[in-house]
């Protein structure tokens, strides 16, 4: 590369990393009724990407190769940061919770290029663990069959799941294992990057499965806990698991299900953590006594979650500790209803211990 294309570099990488931290404060903190000011606090960090991206047309030889992904990457916050400030002008607050499909798109886009360039490697790490180098060289030099991949057919397709092996991943352990359930109306593809950083920081191997219907099976037949199992098997097939330590999590309907399949007395699951998630009473009271007792359970919720009221989890926590469950909870000040990616640092250390 040209230095000026090393400049080029430098600066889009800047900015695009910077409005990608911009953009995931947004969605950790996303609360309707604070949404205007939310906004105006982080201004428009977007802008300085578009500024930034104009000079890649003019890069040739090997510098090209990273302008698709990085322009993909680029165009997909901008128009995230676009779609939020629609919803802020509009006063819809569901525009602006689409615009928020945006960041995983970006973060998909831009992976690839972690292994190449050290600040995009940093980036994808746990803030606290980015001035490890023995950690970011670990990454240098990629096992098979490692990184981010999709099986059971088109990514985010429904019943199809999306994959997350640490590229320094070995035979020679077994590897704890997150399935993380998204939300309702959206997909194991896009779910995957809220455990990213985690999973890749810490060591653990992530699955995202999509529902195979709107959400997962909470009414009516269950299909998808079948599919779960399917898609389990199909992974301890290839890589090496810890029985010891898999743990079913989700987000809302994914929380909800995580109560509905994982207290099943055939669950292979041996840790549950549901976040933001709704619950009944009777889950307890029907489920096998001997699941129950002894079953290490993280709750996690919002002091502010508008769909599903704290008081919610608070019952839960109740209910499942007394019918003998290990009951975790851990209850947020500040979050609304979307996910705190900050969690799963938390969880890989209670799975752990």
């Amino acid at each position: 590369m040209e230095d000026r294309e090393f400049e080029d570099l430098a600066a889009l990488t800047g900015a695009l990393l910077g409005a990608l931290e911009a953009f995931a404060f947004v969605a950790r903190r996303l609360n309707p009724p604070e949404l205007e000011a939310l906004i105006a606090a982080v201004g428009a960090p977007d802008a300085a990407v578009r500024d930034a991206l104009a000079p890649l047309a003019r890069w040739q030889g090997p510098a090209a190769a990273l302008r698709e992904p990085l322009a993909e990457a680029s165009n997909a916050v901008v128009a995230g940061f676009e779609g939020l400030r629609a919803g802020v002008e509009t006063g819809d607050v569901l525009a602006a919770f689409r615009a928020l499909r945006k960041g995983p798109r970006a973060l998909e886009a831009l992976y690839p290029l972690a292994g190449i360039l050290p600040p995009v490697n940093r980036f994808f790490l746990e803030p606290d663990l980015r001035s490890d180098a023995a950690l970011q060289a670990r990454f240098r030099a990629p096992a098979p069959d490692t990184g981010v991949m999709h099986g059971g057919g088109e990514p985010g397709a429904r019943g199809a799941f999306s994959l997350y092996v640490p590229e320094y991943y070995e035979a020679g352990r077994a590897w704890p294992l997150v399935v993380a359930l998204h939300g309702g109306s959206g997909n194991g593809r896009a779910f995957l990057w809220s455990w990213l950083r985690a999973a890749r920081s810490h060591g653990a191997i992530v699955v995202a499965p999509t529902a195979l219907g709107e959400t997962w099976a909470l009414t009516g037949p269950d299909r998808d806990t079948p599919n779960l199992a399917r898609i389990l098997d199909e992974v301890d097939a290839r890589w090496r698991l810890d029985p010891h330590r898999l743990l079913l999590t989700g987000m809302s309907d994914g929380g909800a299900f995580t109560y509905v399949s994982g207290l099943e007395t055939a669950s292979p699951f041996t840790h549950l953590a549901p976040v933001a998630a709704a619950f009944h009473p009777m889950l307890a009271q029907v489920a096998d006594g001997g699941r129950l007792r002894g079953l290490p359970i993280h709750i996690a919720h919002g002091a502010l979650d508008w769909m599903f009221p704290v008081d919610m989890a608070r019952g839960a926590a109740a209910a499942l500790e007394a019918v003998g469950a290990e009951v975790t909870y851990r209850e947020i000040p500040d979050l609304a209803h979307t996910y705190p990616t900050e969690i799963g640092a938390e969880l890989l250390a209670w799975l752990a211990g």
